[in-house]
């Protein structure tokens, strides 16, 4: 699918659904909300082709972005972002999501320089939590970070909170443009579609202004 540099969207897209990664149906999420769809990516770490091509477009989405390193939220960007790590050269450090009681007991793993600009790498946002998490912990580290980019922003207030947070985020996909291509690929129905989008406008989790 990916051919050196360039991935094909829309096959991208339904290579993702053929696989599993994006689920329709009723899914409870971690607010406890149920949701039409679900968006399950953890699965890339077992279709490398995928991976690949998802590390692609998300070093694509950040060309123009100044940063000495890369840093996937865990746990499902990391492989993303060590693809793109290995791939491009890029130096990589990871997050710990909890502190060990031994050893250095850092939270940040890996080699920088204090006030090294950081690229945050991430799978999909709803609230832009994770991340906002992930940026407390670099700076706390020495770590400068107010850039992103992630694979797909479903469109309930995530990138409003992270401007509102001061921090800049570019999507490769929205669940709008995932839909119409499923759509016009005959993958899913009008019903499904609208259904959906339904769900995101009656779920807004952070609205402009808030």
């Amino acid at each position: 699918m990916c051919s050196r540099g360039s991935v094909n969207k829309l096959e991208f897209v339904r290579a993702l659904y053929r696989n599993g990664a994006i689920k329709f149906g009723e899914y409870k999420l971690k607010s406890g909300i149920m949701s039409p769809v679900y968006f399950d990516l953890r699965c890339l770490v077992s279709l490398p082709g995928l991976l690949r091509d998802a590390s692609t477009l998300l070093h694509a989405a950040a060309q123009g972005m100044d940063y000495a390193c890369i840093c996937g939220v865990p746990y499902t960007a990391l492989p993303i972002a060590t693809v793109i790590s290995v791939e491009h050269d890029i130096p990589m450090v990871i997050r710990r999501k909890e502190m060990k009681d031994y050893g250095t007991k850092k939270m940040v793993e890996g080699i920088f320089e204090l006030g090294d600009r950081c690229l945050i790498i991430e799978d999909v946002i709803t609230t832009g939590g994770s991340i906002l998490e992930t940026v407390d912990v670099l700076q706390k580290a020495g770590l400068t970070s107010c850039d992103g980019v992630v694979l797909l922003d479903r469109q309930q207030g995530g990138q409003i909170n992270l401007t509102n947070n001061h921090f800049n985020i570019r999507s490769v996909f929205n669940i709008t443009e995932i839909l119409d291509l499923l759509y016009s690929a005959g993958d899913i129905t009008r019903e499904t579609v609208d259904k959906t989008i339904a769900f995101v406008n009656d779920n807004q989790l952070y609205k402009q202004g808030s």
